[in-house]
Parts: C-alpha cells; structure tokens; sequence
C-alpha cells in the first residue's frame, strides 16, 4: 500500500504516535449501576488523511483510519488472522474449483442507522472498477471476474463478478483460484458504500467528517484538515460490545522530539522513536521494536534521459551506504534492504522464505557506482548534473534524504542534489504526475504474497509512477498471475525480482522496523503486516 506508509499508520514511512487520557466517573450510590470509565487513546500522526473515499485512497494512513471507521466483508485480527466482519467467516462458502466464494452477512447497520446490504459491496466494488472512477487502487480487483476488463473500458460495470442473490448473500466469482482472496476482502478498497449516500455528497464524498459513512468499530467525529482528526465509538456497530475505547485523537506532529516530550510529559502513551531517542529509551521496561513488511525505497523518474540509463541508477543504489543509515539514523530495527520484496515476511509452497531464492543485490559498493557514474556520463554527453530528491517532511525521513542526499553527492563526482521535503498529499501528487527527478518513496503490503509488491513496477501499473518499463518483467508477472501451480507461480516472482533488481529499476533503502514506547495502561493494539497498519477494536487503556 502506497506509503502508509508508512504508514499508514506509521513511522518512518508515515510514523505515529499514540497517547492516552482518561475521564473520571461522577461516583454512584451503592443501588446504582456502576458505569464504565471513559476511555480515550490519543495519537500522533506525521500526515493529514488524504481521502478517505474508500474507491479513491491510495495511502496509509487513510487506510489505516479507513480500517478502524469502516468494516468490509471480513477484517485482520492478532497475528493477521483472518476474523468476523460484517460477514461471518465460517459460514463463508467457497466452491471446489475456488472460483466462487458466497458471504452470508450478519444484521449489521450504517451510522445512519440503514443496514448494510449485499447490494452495499457490489456498489462499491462496481464504482472502484469504473474507469469514470480513476480509482489508482482498482487493481487490486482484478482478482474478481472481469474486473480488468471493466477498467479498461471494455466491458460495462454490471459485468463485474459479484452479485447481490439477496441483501444478506453476496456472491463473488473470481478470474482463477486465488488462496489469499479472504485476505483480499479485509483491504480497503473491498469496503462497502452506501449508493444513495455517496451519490447525494457527490465530489465532496470522503474529504469531511460528515460526508461519509461508517459501518466499523468507531465513527470519524471531527477531522481539522493538517491539525487534528477523531474516532469516536460507534454505538451502531454490530460488535460494539467488544469495543472499550470510546474515542481515539489523533495530532499531526511532524517533528519526533515534539512528540517525545508530549510522551516525557505524561501527555501520550506511546511514541514512535529514532535514532536520537533509541539509545536514550532502549534500557527503558516500555521499550518495544518491530519489524513490519513496509519497504523503503528510491524512485527513479525514467522520463529523464538521465534515469533511463540504467548503469546511472545502478550507480545511484552502489553509491550510498544502507546500513549507516538503519543504525545511525534510524536505529529502531529497520534493516538495510538491497532487493524489493521484504524479509521475514512470506514463505512459498517450498517453506522457504522468498529472500532466500534471491539473496542480496546490488550491495554498497563506491568503487562500482564511480566506474558506472563515469561509463554512464560518457554515454549522456554530460559531465554534471543537478537533481532535486523528492522527500517526506517528517524529521527522521529528512535525516536520512539528506544523508543518502550527501553521500551521492560526494561519492558521484559532477552530481548535485537538492532535498525537496514536500507535505505528504503534495508529494503523493507530484508523484503521480512524475513531477520529480526522484523520489524517497515507500510501499507497504496489501496482502500477504510477493505479488503485492511485484505487479507495482509493471508497464501498466497505476503505482509505477516512474515510467519503469521492462517486456520482459511485465511477462514474467503476467505468467506468474496465470499460473495455477504454486510452484511454478513463485518461480515466475522470483525470476521477476531478479530482473529489476539487475538493472536497478529501484534502488531499495530499507525495510521498516518500528522502535517505540508504549504506556503499560495501553493493551491490546493490534499490528498489521498487511493492510491497514493497526487495529484498535480490540484496544484498551485503563489508567
């Protein structure tokens, strides 16, 4: 998922921070109910909400928002699993052949107390797939029956393959087996709208509070755009009893020492930390760290003569120094990453991890970088050149764009680079529109197979966003999307990595480790790997 980045939800890519409050009860006699206490947990984020038009989202911490107000057929509890949302799990039907799967959904009611029908996800879907819709996220539908087709125009959107049989039975026909649809269905792009609903808000749909509805555990109270936004409980929600939070506040706090001393204050209970910070907290018994699948990379804008030399490129990824950069500025588990598909992540059909097939590439190395720089300079005519480096304007993400910014410049004679820190909504923009030399960027996953992180750089793909364009890739992930074996389909990924990695398509930073403290008084936070980045159903913070 695009930057969530990054997250969604999220550090160093989207890094967030958590804080509690509680209220007091006004105290009852001894022949009255005791009431609940008032339970609140305060966030930080370090970026506005883009979008939160379901269809339309593209970032993480949309998604991340979107995953906690909203609930689609199925959502991730612990460990990923797959658990009970607005459909029940195991009365889900699948078809031998795994191509048709039919959901039963439970009595489950909007904010604006109208049911939640069938005919609520087959809208949606529908409107996700029309090409009227621009969704950049319509991809991730393809998996449902002529999905592809729709988008590119030729076949009508009440050909997609999902019906309503009635409003508690939806049925969805898939293009070929895929094991990991459940999974699918948790995403954001599979919530359900309200037809009715999003027509009457019309383009304003999805950019203020009131101009959407929610189905999930907590409703979008108050959203001050780049200030502050709410989650309040929703007393409609099918499962309300599970949930304890009665609201959630979230800050936009770019800077990490800021948030820290909210936390030091007493005023948060869990802060995402840096280098600065890591040293000074790591013997501290609420320190935590962990690894997510959020990879961290460089984008090269392939329109430029300069970026479509791929000895360039290669020298680019050879000539800055990873690891310095994931103990010295980051130093909160993240590790230096020379390839694109994460580590300890997923397993193929063999038991093994993906990045045991292929290893390293392309490892740290300024005598390479400077022999292909030279080669490549000769090639363009050229002798010098000025490039701006697209980068968030979080602290950390500026320390380290700024590093990479001095290594490059120091190590690749006749280059110059200018750090451009953007807001995240301008630089998911100009990224979009290839308004860039080249771009800090990051991707985390949307479901747990290679395939979420490969079919991004395809020709065609919406989250290119580089230009990057390689028949031979392209076919490699075409086989692989039709391959019905599950070996041979991951061999199909592997040989794929191994292309654009060899000509440095993208030059991968790090994969993303998150080092933060965390209030005793806060449980049950749930981490995704996957998807939106936390779930906070299941939270609690009683203090």
């Amino acid at each position: 998922m695009k930057r969530r980045l990054a997250t969604t939800v999220t550090s160093l890519l989207v890094l967030s921070t958590v804080l509690a409050a509680c209220g007091k009860d006004t105290e009852t006699t001894s022949n009255e109910p005791k009431k609940d206490k008032k339970q609140t947990l305060k966030l930080t984020t370090t970026t506005e909400i883009p979008s939160m038009d379901s269809a339309k989202t593209t970032d993480a911490m949309s998604f991340e928002v979107l995953n906690n107000v909203n609930e689609g057929l199925l959502r991730l509890g612990e460990g990923d699993e797959v658990v009970d949302g607005i459909a029940k799990k195991d009365e889900t039907e699948i078809s031998d052949d795994g191509l048709t799967y039919t959901f039963h959904l439970r009595d489950a009611n909007w904010s604006n107390g109208e049911p939640v029908t069938a005919n609520d996800f087959v809208y949606s879907w529908q409107r996700a797939v029309d090409p009227k819709t621009a969704s950049e996220y319509s991809f991730i539908l393809y998996y449902v029956k002529n999905a592809e087709q729709i988008f590119n125009g030729k076949l009508p959107t009440d050909q997609l393959g999902v019906k309503a049989i009635d409003d508690k039975t939806l049925q969805v026909t898939l293009e070929q087996a895929t094991p990991y649809f459940l999974q699918l269905t948790t995403f954001g792009t599979y919530l359900p709208q309200n037809q009715a609903f999003v027509e009457s808000q019309g383009d304003q749909y999805g950019l203020e509070a009131d101009t959407q509805l929610y189905d999930g555990p907590f409703t979008l109270s108050e959203w001050k755009h780049a200030e502050s936004f709410t989650l309040t409980k929703n007393d409609s929600y099918w499962d309300k009893d599970t949930v304890k939070l009665s609201e959630i506040k979230y800050n936009v706090v770019k800077d990490t020492s800021a948030a820290v001393n909210l936390y030091e204050n007493g005023d948060i209970d869990k802060v995402m930390l840096d280098s600065e910070f890591v040293d000074k907290y790591k013997d501290d018994p609420e320190y935590q760290t962990q690894l997510d699948a959020r990879l961290v990379f460089f984008r090269f804008n392939q329109k430029l003569d300069l970026f479509k030399n791929d000895k360039v490129r290669k020298a680019f990824d050879l000539a800055y120094d990873k690891e310095a950069i994931t103990t010295a500025i980051l130093n909160d588990g993240s590790k230096p990453a020379n390839w694109l598909v994460p580590s300890e992540w997923v397993k193929g059909p063999d038991g093994k991890d993906f990045r045991e097939h292929n290893g390293d590439f392309n490892k740290y190395n300024v005598e390479e970088a400077q022999k292909l720089w030279a080669e490549a300079k000769k090639e363009l005519g050229k002798d010098s050149f000025e490039l701006k480096m697209l980068s968030y304007d979080d602290t950390t993400r500026k320390k380290a764009a700024e590093y990479i910014a001095g290594e490059l410049t120091k190590n690749l004679p006749g280059l110059k680079i200018t750090v451009a820190p953007q807001p995240f909504e301008i630089k998911l923009d100009q990224e979009k529109k290839l308004e860039y030399d080249f771009s800090f960027s990051g991707w985390g996953p949307d479901y747990p197979d290679p395939m979420t992180f490969i079919d991004m750089f395809i020709s065609s793909s919406a989250f290119n966003e580089m230009d990057y364009k390689n028949p031979k890739y392209d076919q490699l992930v075409s086989d692989a999307k039709k391959e019905a074996d599950p070996q041979k389909r991951w061999d199909y990924m592997v040989q794929a990595e191994k292309v654009i990695m060899d000509e440095a398509g993208i030059s991968p930073i790090y994969q993303r480790g998150r080092a933060y403290l965390q209030k005793d008084s806060v449980k049950g936070i749930i981490a995704h790997k996957f998807g939106g980045d936390f779930s906070y159903k299941w939270a609690t913070n009683e203090n």
